[in-house]
């Protein structure tokens, strides 16, 4: 049976799924669930020298997984570092006797891991932005119209000290300047922290700025800055309050040259996020607003619209990530700085913006056309040209992984098929039992391939080829004398008994089709949440 983690899920779960029990179960749960394994597959049981191999190859596997499960010390040990930390890293014995020592010495590997962490936590970023020019370029001029360099790169010098380095250059047409700066971070405390700043160049300046927590949903930063060019002093006060787990608002006020006051508020949630701001200064005011819709894990949606005394201006767009760590967007904006077209490439914490203006003038037909243009020819590329790419490649890649890995899949098949054949005769007794009080009693169950599991047309595809397990016969077993089955939240499903990992590396589901009470239901969860049927919401 394959061990082997997916990178997405939790760690160091395996033994809980081979004696179906949660994460969280009592030590009376352990003990119990070892004694109905152990009755079923206990080599005595069997005369066929074959059955009693396969019966004593599990009651190892199932032993183990108590002998570790039921020890206390042993347990949070490989809660946290799982069978490797068992074999290796950590002692047991006189050294380490007591619970206390344990906790204590697990601490104090976790704290050197995190200060190791922290000391080589070193985070780049920077930006590069290029101001292009059509009118310009169309009237003999240079293209491009001006550039501009950021760029920081922020380090954990200590346990409360952090220290980054920034600067930047602008350039446009026959001017330019530039800027660095430096800032010291340090924390006070749990709740507190303070900021120590210089920049010499275009804004040259001294100040501090500290933060506090004022309590579990609010905070508060001031910060003092004094202008080494003519003397000024900025004094600011912000106040950030949390409305809800999702939602959060905030006020700034600002004292000096230009004093302002600014009013605004976020929302993210998992498929959008928003944010707004009002902002009125002695000689300038403004509002602003963005929207980002995440149509599914690669691709987003954005509108954004800004009015105000510099600017009145609406933007739309939307972007695709590429890899993990790369994104691209596109954005299309107008008002009246002109019609322009953006584009935006990030990495990490890279970014390349280049924004290019197309027209200075508002003429309708032509605003029309940059926007229909550019959408149409990404929903033609997208459909033509780059998904059937990316379907080749992912293609490509599973087969390749599947040539991999079709020895361990097809001997993780095959001892899985064995533990089932123990679990038959019980399974088939409880199924029957149901099906003679109108019970639970579970008629197809598949686990593998995400995409393969709740697929009909299988019948003439191998078990190893479509990527999935029929696993009907270990659920019914699995079903209790009440007539209920649960499969417990965080545990990986291939560690159960009777299932192994068909396809190593690609996402996982179960498909389940059942009968309770004379009617069907049917029901397919990925591969660590909790099912608990039977469920109203899964009838046909």
């Amino acid at each position: 049976m394959n061990e082997e983690e997916d990178i997405s899920g939790p760690p160091h779960r395996e033994l809980y799924a081979l004696l179906h029990v949660s994460p969280d179960a009592s030590d009376e749960e352990i003990r119990r669930a070892y004694r109905q394994w152990a009755q079923v597959y206990h080599p005595d049981k069997y005369q066929d020298l074959h059955m009693k191999e396969v019966a004593t190859q599990n009651f190892q596997r199932i032993c183990e997984a108590y002998e570790i499960l039921s020890d206390e010390n042993k347990r949070q040990i490989y809660d946290i570092y799982g069978m490797e930390g068992l074999t290796s890293g950590l002692e047991l014995g006189p050294r380490l006797s007591k619970i206390e020592e344990i906790k204590e010495e697990l601490e104090r590997l976790r704290r050197m891991k995190e200060q190791e962490k922290s000391l080589a936590h070193f985070r780049p970023s920077g930006t590069i932005m290029t101001n292009l020019s059509v009118p310009h370029f169309l009237d003999g001029d240079s293209f491009v119209r001006g550039m501009q360099m950021a760029s920081q790169f922020q380090s954990q010098i200590s346990k409360n000290n952090t220290l980054a380095l920034g600067g930047n250059m602008a350039v446009s047409e026959n001017s330019g300047g530039r800027a660095a700066s430096l800032v010291l971070g340090h924390q006070i405390s749990p709740a507190a922290s303070a900021e120590f700043m210089v920049s010499f160049g275009l804004q040259s300046l001294v100040g501090v700025q500290t933060t506090r927590q004022l309590s579990q949903h609010s905070s508060a930063t001031m910060g003092l800055a004094m202008s080494l060019q003519d003397g000024s002093i900025n004094l600011s006060n912000a106040w950030t309050r949390q409305f809800s787990e999702t939602a959060n608002g905030n006020i700034q006020l600002v004292l000096g040259p230009e004093s302002s006051i600014a009013v605004g508020w976020q929302k993210r949630e998992e498929k959008m996020s928003a944010a707004g701001e009002l902002k009125l200064g002695t000689s300038s005011f403004g509002v602003s607003a963005h929207c980002t819709r995440h149509f599914s894990s690669k691709s987003h949606g954005r509108i954004a619209g800004r009015f105000g005394s510099t600017a009145l201006e609406i933007e739309v767009g939307g972007g695709r990530k590429l890899s993990k760590f790369s994104t691209v967007r596109m954005l299309y904006t107008i008002g009246i700085q002109g019609i322009f077209w953006k584009f935006e490439w990030r990495r990490g914490g890279q970014k390349i913006i280049v924004p290019i203006l197309l027209s200075r003038h508002l003429n309708p037909l032509f605003a029309a056309g940059a926007f229909i243009f550019p959408t149409s020819a990404y929903f033609i590329l997208k459909k033509f040209v780059v998904k059937p790419y990316y379907l080749k490649r992912e293609r490509q890649k599973a087969l390749e992984n599947s040539e991999k890995t079709s020895t361990q899949v097809q001997e993780a098949m095959a001892a899985a098929r064995r533990a089932q054949k123990l679990l038959e005769n019980v399974a088939n007794r409880k199924r029957n039992k149901q099906m003679e009080v109108g019970g639970l009693v579970i008629t197809e169950a598949k686990y593998g391939n995400l995409k393969n599991v709740k697929r009909s047309d299988q019948s003439e595809v191998t078990e190893s080829a479509s990527q999935v397990i029929d696993v009907t016969l270990p659920l019914n077993f699995l079903v209790t004398d009440s007539g209920q089955l649960k499969l417990h939240e965080g545990v990986k499903k291939s560690g159960i008994m009777g299932f192994c990992d068909p396809c190593p590396g690609d996402p996982k589901g179960l498909h389940v089709e059942y009968t309770y009470g004379g009617k069907r239901y049917e029901v397919t969860v990925d591969d660590y949440k909790e099912l608990f049927i039977p469920c109203e919401e899964h009838r046909i």
